[in-house]
């Protein structure tokens, strides 16, 4: 009975994909190739500067920035719609491994397995979306090393060296970096204290990255796959990777252009980008409404004369 349900849902998702006009949206500009390319960096120098004149507030944001940028420069070269080739992606995402501290093309490896079985049994990444909000946050670094895990056995031979090439330049940045920090002429210089900041906030990210990447955008999912955001704001901020439902049923079109294939989705097929990232306003006064109500119940409940347990002992 399951399996024709999960059955006829796929029917019903391809039925409406098929309505939606799409592969326009391949195409890109030589400007939004190089926006592409560009995009993080500007954040990465910019978080630098602010720690080396300890403005720590400042640094988190453009931190925050950076790794957003780089997360969605990676996911676009996972699925090779950067507009670049395959040598230049490859070498960004090399790059972007050294900068983030992660290995990239072993998370390549287990995100088209996510894409193949979305929220399946073998789908590693998306195991977090199963979890309670809590038990995902505090699985992040656990989820990473069976990420990289998996990454590793789903991966070719060419695909694995470039793993351990990505694991020794990352083991070598660190060696380079301790070593400035332990053999500074001062005790501590502005290099040391902007290296320490990066990386220090880097494992930061990469353990929380699971619950905004994963969990935000997968959790109690009924029709589809995924979940979609129209919060202009939200939208902005992280560089359109909310548009995550848009992603899944058309991952050959770019993030630049996910907005515009989120408004031909929401005219043909409304029924699947109905799940939203955010939560609704009415949605979050309903739930304070609800805990309110199980406190204010469980106050008169105690106070109840009838229930009093020290009154009990005297009746």
């Amino acid at each position: 009975m399951k399996t024709d349900t999960a059955h006829d849902k796929n029917r019903i998702i391809k039925n409406a994909v098929n309505l939606v006009k799409w592969q326009d949206l391949r195409q890109l500009t030589r400007g939004q190739i190089a926006y592409n390319v560009v995009l993080p960096y500007p954040f990465l120098l910019l978080s630098w500067w602010f720690a080396s004149h300890s403005w720590y507030v400042l640094a988190c944001g453009a931190s925050y920035l950076f790794f957003a940028a780089a997360f969605r420069q990676a996911h676009d070269g996972y699925h090779h719609s950067l507009g670049t080739g395959k040598r230049t992606t490859t070498a960004l995402l090399l790059l972007l491994s050294v900068l983030l501290l992660t290995s990239l093309h072993s998370i390549q490896a287990t995100h088209r397995e996510h894409h193949r079985n979305p929220l399946g049994d073998s789908d590693i990444e998306g195991s977090l979306a199963k979890m309670t909000w809590w038990q995902a946050m505090l699985s992040g670094v656990t989820y990473r090393l069976a990420i990289y895990r998996q990454g590793w056995h789903l991966s070719s031979r060419l695909n694995q060296r470039l793993i351990c090439l990505e694991f020794g330049l990352i083991a070598l940045l660190l060696v380079a970096v301790f070593g400035v920090i332990a053999f500074t002429v001062s005790a501590f210089t502005v290099l040391a204290q902007v290296l320490l900041y990066h990386i220090v906030v880097m494992i930061l990210a990469n353990a929380s990255v699971g619950i905004i990447a994963v969990w935000s955008v997968h959790h109690d999912c009924d029709e589809t796959v995924a979940r979609t955001e129209r919060n202009p704001l939200a939208n902005f901020f992280t560089f359109n990777l909310l548009y995550h439902v848009e992603h899944h049923l058309f991952p050959a079109v770019p993030s630049n252009h996910l907005p515009k294939l989120a408004k031909r989705l929401d005219t043909l097929a409304p029924h699947l980008t109905k799940q939203r990232v955010l939560p609704s306003i009415d949605t979050v006064v309903g739930g304070i409404y609800h805990q309110w109500r199980k406190v204010t119940d469980g106050h008169h409940k105690n106070t109840n004369a009838n229930d009093c347990p020290i009154r009990k002992h005297f009746t």
